[in-house]
């Protein structure tokens, strides 16, 4: 089988997911899956929630994945890929199939991660079961027409929770996926973004290599209900980590680790300008998500010292 390779100045040319698949222009989701895919490689299962990238990937008869892959309920990745998981493990015991390491990957979205399949996700964390499970965070049901998760941002405008004269749009803080994972005392953890695509394969490369359950959270910048420029998703999606409003960083065996060397960051309100969904938002609202911001994000550096973790550049 072969298997992803990159280093300092090269990236492979594998390629498991095709292009040529029906994802809106500028679908930071599409770019995440196919970085997510390289650094994968070949040897993989591959389980997929109905969600975006079910939907634009499997138009039948054509697919845009080159590996086994499997498509499930909104609510059920986790569950699938531990079956998966244990099936692979019972069939290689028995000498049925050889052993070749093949690793289970999970993909879903906010949606299938932490409201509907959060169940299914923390039981097979808990398990202990071999799979990398990948959460697409394009913070909404984008797929069924743009309503709010439990990942949406507070403030933000979607079409079950619109911004009015008498409404804020969401009224709940975005849901912390990934310290709910750490929780379960899981090897590695980690979020990640397309817009730093070194950073994002890297540790998807690791999770793959992890013995035992990981979890990495990729924010992916959708244009269609971010309400933003089709060709601004990378910059976006940097806007998003550098004003701290989505951290990249790093829990292995819940050591905490920040991946991104940052001196100041930028005011949230050059991020929150971007995108049609928050320009509702008052001076007052944008300061109160600042003051937010900035108090969780020192958590995080101070977990990243307590725990001896250094920032890298």
């Amino acid at each position: 089988m072969a298997t992803a390779v990159h280093g300092p100045g090269k990236i492979t040319e594998l390629e498991p997911f095709a292009p040529g698949h029906r994802a809106c222009s500028g679908c930071g989701e599409a770019l995440a899956v196919r970085l997510a895919a390289k650094a994968i490689g070949n040897n993989a299962i591959i389980v997929n929630a109905t969600g975006c990238m079910e939907v634009v990937a499997s138009p039948f008869p054509y697919t845009s994945w080159r590996i086994p892959w499997i498509h499930t309920l909104f609510e059920n990745a986790a569950a699938v890929a531990s079956g998966a998981e244990a099936g692979l493990k019972a069939m290689e015991k028995k000498g049925k199939i050889p052993k070749r390491n093949t690793k289970i990957v999970a993909f879903a979205g906010d949606g299938g991660t932490s409201d509907i399949g959060l169940q299914a996700l923390s039981g097979a964390l808990e398990r202990g079961h071999d799979f990398v499970y990948i959460c697409l965070d394009n913070e909404a049901y984008m797929n069924t027409g743009i309503q709010r998760s439990s990942a949406t941002p507070y403030g933000a405008s979607t079409t079950t929770s619109p911004a009015g004269k008498e409404s804020l749009g969401q009224t709940t803080w975005k849901k912390n996926m990934p310290a709910i994972a750490a929780a379960h005392d899981i090897p590695y953890v980690a979020t990640a973004c397309p817009s730093y695509h070194r950073d994002l394969m890297k540790k998807v490369t690791k999770a793959v290599e992890t013995p035992g359950p990981a979890y990495i959270h990729i924010l992916s910048v959708c244009p269609t209900g971010w309400r933003c420029p089709t060709d601004d998703a990378i910059k976006v999606g940097r806007l998003a980590i550098r004003t701290g409003i989505f951290p990249l960083y790093e829990v292995e065996n819940g050591q905490y680790k920040l991946s991104l060397s940052l001196t100041k960051l930028e005011p949230v309100e050059n991020y929150l300008k971007t995108q049609g969904r928050f320009r509702h938002l008052t001076e007052n609202t944008i300061k109160e998500i600042q003051e937010r911001v900035t108090r969780e994000y020192n958590k995080l550096v101070e977990l990243s010292g307590k725990s001896g973790g250094e920032a890298s550049s």
